[in-house]
């Protein structure tokens, strides 16, 4: 039987090797760590039996991931639940801009700007299944569905900073701003708009869902996929050279750019190395998990019933904490993301302590502390939020980078999401999975479509590998 190794087991990792299988080779996934999972993981931080999600943790990009559409998620115990709002951005004289998973409930408490929202999204998010074939692979390809495309991808190519200049009230331009953060990239950089649009309209199809019993369930089905199809997983293996490797007909890694430049080394075309040592990453994450006694007494109401909550004041005090991390400088307000996963997976808490996630946007590898920075922007729209904190834990970027190496300087996004980046990849080129070795193929969130949990990155380029093995002297 033919055979492939993948290297690594986050979710693009995984999909990947579910895809071989699937075509009847036989997969092996090597694994550094001694848990599968990467950024799909969860674990007990602070009170035992009290759950918290170590990386990703809100997915409305992986609920309607192609690749997870083909796979009975139930029947691999993967459940998603969803909080009665699913993000809710405060701002200082306790308004919010609130996101419903609705369009139209979304725009209705927008005020004035219901009819942009309405405009922006309505169209995109009915034809989303559609257009999610399209803006879930490459961006340099035929479309197919050019129409739909166009009409979610002209606006995309904006700056965030410009299509915010287009809402009327400080409610949407913030709510929309505080999603357009989650690129950890500046705001008034053309294409900034578009990771924010593409969350905002797979939210508003699927909703900012969690899994039930954490994130870590995302991978414990796609190993169960797996293992149905026959393949096997090796834990604690980290491949550090080439001698490290099985023999195989395939290899995909799942890994950071440079990290496979410094493995292959001499193996790959020297205009590949080249790019590959050169890929940027962008500004990092410092995490703080908290165990709080009756959860965030949030001034806005609405945050109360929000799965998401997004800290960063008006849009204009967003973008410039996203330049000041992009400049490597650490905001004394920094933007942070809260992750309220109980309200819609009660199972996590125990009795009235609930675990809040949180994570600051910082400069790549910053060696400083902000715990401090983030507790302050929770009692700014909190305030009390400290007298019912009972335990918290710390995670730095250089944790961060030492738990998941693909995650330099803490950079969760797999690399920085500027336009070329984004665009191409690691390596302009139209086949951004391929990287010169015969047999072998990258699929880390620094290729196309990027970040989350939806396994798109492997699912194409395990499909790449499989279209090139079709005229190949093995098969």
């Amino acid at each position: 039987m033919k055979t492939a190794t993948v290297v690594g087991s986050g979710p693009n990792g995984l999909a990947a090797a579910i895809t071989l299988a699937r075509a009847g080779l036989e997969v092996t996934v090597l694994e550094a760590a001694d848990t599968v999972g990467g950024g799909t993981r969860s674990h007990e931080a602070i009170v035992p039996g009290q759950l918290h999600d170590h990386c990703s943790a809100i997915h409305p990009m992986a609920v309607g991931s192609p690749f997870l559409r083909t796979i009975d998620v139930e029947r691999y115990g993967l459940r998603w639940a969803h909080a009665e709002l699913d993000c809710v951005h405060p701002l200082d004289d306790g308004s919010a801009g609130v996101l419903h998973r609705s369009v139209r409930d979304t725009a209705a408490g927008l005020g004035a700007d219901e009819r942009l929202w309405r405009g922006l999204f309505e169209g995109p998010v009915a034809g989303y299944d559609h257009t999610s074939a399209d803006i879930m692979r490459p961006l340099l390809r035929l479309p197919r569905h050019p129409i739909r495309l166009a009409r979610f991808g002209i606006p995309a190519t904006l700056s965030a900073t410009l299509l915010a200049r287009a809402f009327r009230t400080e409610q949407g331009r913030a709510l929309f701003g505080g999603i357009a953060a989650h690129a950890f990239h500046p705001l008034h950089r053309p294409l900034s708009a578009s990771i924010g649009l593409g969350i905002l309209t797979a939210g508003h199809r699927y909703g900012w869902a969690v899994a039930v019993g954490g994130s870590q369930r995302i991978a414990d089905a796609m190993v169960a996929v797996l293992g149905d199809h026959g393949g096997k997983i090796e834990t604690g293996v980290r491949v550090r050279s080439t001698a490290d490797l099985p023999p195989s007909d395939i290899t995909i890694w799942d890994l950071a750019p440079t990290a496979v430049a410094e493995i292959l080394g001499d193996r790959l075309p020297a205009r590949v190395a080249r790019a590959y040592r050169r890929f940027r990453y962008g500004p990092g994450a410092f995490k703080v998990d908290f165990a709080v006694e009756g959860g965030v007494q949030w001034t806005a109401p609405a945050a109360r019933r929000a799965g998401t909550v997004h800290l960063g004041g008006d849009f204009a005090e967003i973008a410039v904490a996203e330049r000041d991390i992009h400049a490597g400088r650490m905001p004394q307000r920094p933007f942070v993301l809260v992750g309220q996963q109980y309200l819609a997976d009660p199972g996590r808490s125990v009795g009235d302590v609930h675990p809040v996630w949180t994570y600051a946007h910082v400069p790549n590898g910053y060696t400083g502390d902000a715990t401090e920075a983030i507790i302050a922007q929770l009692e700014r729209f909190a305030p009390g939020f400290r007298d019912r904190v009972i335990g918290m834990a710390v995670h730095s970027t250089a944790e961060f980078a030492a738990g998941n190496p693909n995650f330099v300087g803490g950079n969760i996004m797999t690399g920085a999401k500027d336009i070329p980046q984004l665009v191409f990849g690691p390596r302009k080129t139209l086949q951004p999975y391929d990287i010169g070795v015969p047999g072998h193929y990258l699929c880390s969130a620094a290729t196309p479509p990027g970040p989350g949990a939806h396994g798109m990155c492997g699912a194409n380029a395990a499909q790449r590998a499989l279209q090139k093995a079709h005229s190949s002297p093995w098969r």
